[in-house]
């Protein structure tokens, strides 16, 4: 059997260690910031986030999720009714048309069940390899990673995994995050690329690996204090 090849990553052991282990003190529990209140709206509201910001998706389904928290409410709401709760995302028309085929084929295939298998996840209507991470984490406590655009960005910028593909990250991610901080890495990873290793300008002076990172456009040396992050806010805010 041919053996994969070592896992690239501009990073020792001892440095990917160092890096989570800091992540872990900043945000002890991160969490992903779509509201949902089972596994069937986490999977709607993952699948409305493609392309769309989190605040833009909650903001829309708090709504929704209050008629149709369900496969079968979903249903018996009807896709024209789902686009008008939708209709301020981006590319509703056709997630509207998604929301309610995945909610068909729930109904039919897993009795109304979210599956708990990434191989049954992707079958459903608008979920690919992303959304079926995300879900596995987050409903069923499976540790994944999820690449999304700031995952992507971090794991090139800083040379952490570098890969063309979000497949390819992935692959790399899993095999060297240290176990013990691989549940919680995906959260990490993304809300450090929100709001610290911003897409236009990463923000150096406020980051805790500022010292370690090895990212070429780096403008501190200095990390920032390794203090414990205010608790996330979720909901409307006043």
């Amino acid at each position: 059997m041919k053996r994969k090849p070592a896992a690239r990553s501009a990073y020792s052991k001892a440095e990917l260690e160092e890096i989570f282990r800091r992540f872990s003190v900043q945000r002890p529990e991160p969490k992903g910031e779509l509201e949902h209140v089972n596994p069937f709206t986490l999977v709607v509201a993952v699948a409305l986030s493609a392309q769309a910001t989190d605040a833009g998706v909650n903001k829309a389904t708090r709504a929704l999720f209050k008629v149709a928290d369900t496969p079968q409410k979903m249903l018996d709401l009807g896709e024209e009714k789902v686009r008008d709760y939708i209709k301020t995302i981006g590319l509703y028309r056709n997630k509207a048309k998604n929301v309610i085929a995945l909610s068909q084929r729930l109904v039919d295939v897993y009795g109304g069940e979210v599956p708990k298998t990434r191989e049954e996840l992707v079958t459903l209507p608008g979920v690919g390899r992303k959304t079926a991470n995300v879900v596995l984490s987050m409903a069923f406590g499976i540790p994944t990673i999820a690449v999304d655009t700031h995952i992507f960005r971090i794991a090139n910028r800083i040379r952490l995994a570098p890969g063309k593909t979000p497949d390819e990250i992935e692959d790399k991610l899993m095999r060297i995050i240290p176990k013990q901080y691989l549940f919680h890495a995906h959260h990490w990873l993304i809300l450090h690329g929100r709001y610290c290793c911003k897409a236009r300008k990463p923000e150096c002076e406020r980051c805790v690996i500022a010292d370690i990172c090895k990212s070429p456009e780096k403008t501190c040396d200095v990390p920032a204090p390794l203090v414990e992050l205010p608790p996330q806010l979720f909901g409307p805010t006043p």
